[in-house]
């Protein structure tokens, strides 16, 4: 019985109508600040959770989960170590590969590339790139051929589409009577792709591997191979499995890596960035929570005599102090739960709006070419909004700890001395 009349009586303070209702709108201000602080640092949360994701997925949609490459730049017993890396039941593929700097030219516009020689069908089983184009086919890299696939961003540079003529022009140069003249060669377009990520989308051309081989005069070896295996977060290991076996059956020297190695201070700095946000936001919550102190003061002064009739009737401190918990804990848990509902939803839905506002105010938040993707991604993870909640909750339960004290401390004849 007594535990109900505390909660009634606290309830009552949180929505209290009396002459002072500046008391009750400092009540509301407190929970519209801790809902707008669980609302920003859960949709922060949220989308840098979808800038890791997307990047990760990106990355790997272009960089291989691991690779085999020549020490000196050439690998050329790459089909026998091909079959050797097959071997590992943990790797589902691995594709050859030739890697080199080129500037492409068509007409007056010019761009350096990297030139990447592919075989169509076993680079669709390690990487993502032919899901990623947007007009033609991966598959028309027909050896021969001299067709050259482009990203949206490079084609856009250039001002070319599929049909158009580039001229690939390398920096190694051929001896001739009048001089050393660079080594060129035209390609057609025969594809674009949009992978979302300026840094491929911008850089990145793919040829097909035997004529690579020609441009670069490589004869039959390559840069490398490309591995795809069935845990990603497993690369390191199966690519020291992998070497043993290499190792093992090969006398070559070459040089083994995986995704984790190459991109691991990428996301290592998104892991400490996502901590230092957390921590910077987290202190908006506290200062949003802290707020409950002064509402509580200020609700103990309006009600000193509240305070001093309850005491002469026989509550215990301990009972007052309760009543006030119990008004600041509903004001942390309505706005922590406000917060929640409001930032989840936000989260949930957040490309769709800021798709919207791009679209109503024709401008575009994130330029690709500094943020390396052009959308805004979310992605929203139960364990963040738990912990966000909880700890929410519990700074706006402390914050009622002095004044729910200072409370119970009221003498009741210096409460009453002047009514």
């Amino acid at each position: 019985m007594s535990r109900r009349y505390e909660t009634w009586i606290g309830g009552r303070y949180v929505r209290s109508r009396s002459r002072n209702s500046f008391v009750s709108l400092i009540s509301a201000i407190s929970m519209l600040g801790i809902a707008i602080a669980v609302l920003v640092l859960i949709v922060v949360m949220s989308v840098v959770n979808g800038f890791e994701r997307e990047l990760k997925d990106r990355l790997l949609a272009m960089t291989a989960h691991a690779t085999i490459e020549g020490m000196d730049g050439k690998l050329a017993n790459a089909e026998a170590l091909r079959r050797t890396a097959l071997q590992n039941p943990r790797v589902t593929a691995a594709a050859p590969y030739i890697d080199g700097q080129a500037l492409l030219v068509a007409g007056m516009q010019l761009s350096g590339a990297e030139l990447r020689g592919v075989e169509p069908v076993l680079e669709d089983e390690v990487s993502g790139i032919a899901g990623a184009m947007q007009v033609g086919d991966l598959g028309s890299l027909i050896p021969g051929t001299f067709n050259i696939v482009l990203g949206v961003e490079l084609a856009d540079e250039l001002r070319v589409t599929t049909g158009d003529k580039v001229t690939v022009t390398l920096a190694e140069g051929m001896v001739t009577p009048a001089g050393v003249m660079p080594r060129t060669r035209r390609f057609t377009v025969s594809g674009i792709y949009r992978v979302g990520m300026y840094e491929f989308d911008r850089r990145l051309a793919f040829i097909n591997i035997g004529d690579a081989q020609r441009l670069y005069r490589k004869r039959d070896a390559v840069t490398g191979l490309r591995l795809a295996v069935t845990e990603i977060y497993a690369a390191p290991e199966i690519v020291r499995d992998v070497a043993h076996d290499v190792y093992r059956d090969h006398d070559a020297l070459v040089l083994f890596s995986d995704w984790t190695r190459r991109h691991v201070n990428f996301f290592r700095s998104i892991q400490i960035t996502k901590s230092i946000l957390f921590a910077i936001l987290l202190t908006i919550v506290a200062v949003a929570a802290f707020n409950i102190v002064s509402t509580l003061v200020m609700v103990v002064k309006d009600k000193q005599s509240d305070i001093a009739i309850l005491r002469t009737i026989g509550a215990k401190p301990s009972s007052i102090l309760r009543v006030f918990v119990t008004q600041g804990s509903i004001v942390g848990l309505v706005g922590t739960v406000i917060g929640v509902a409001a930032g989840v939803l936000i989260a949930l839905n957040l490309e769709s709006i800021v798709g919207s506002l791009e679209a109503v105010f024709g401008i575009k938040f994130l330029a690709a070419d500094v943020y390396f993707i052009s959308d805004l991604p979310s992605e929203l993870r139960l364990g963040d909004v738990v912990r966000i909640a909880s700890i929410a909750f519990v700074l706006a339960l402390v914050s009622t700890l002095y004044p729910a004290w200072v409370a119970a401390k009221t003498a009741p004849a210096e409460a009453l001395r002047y009514d």
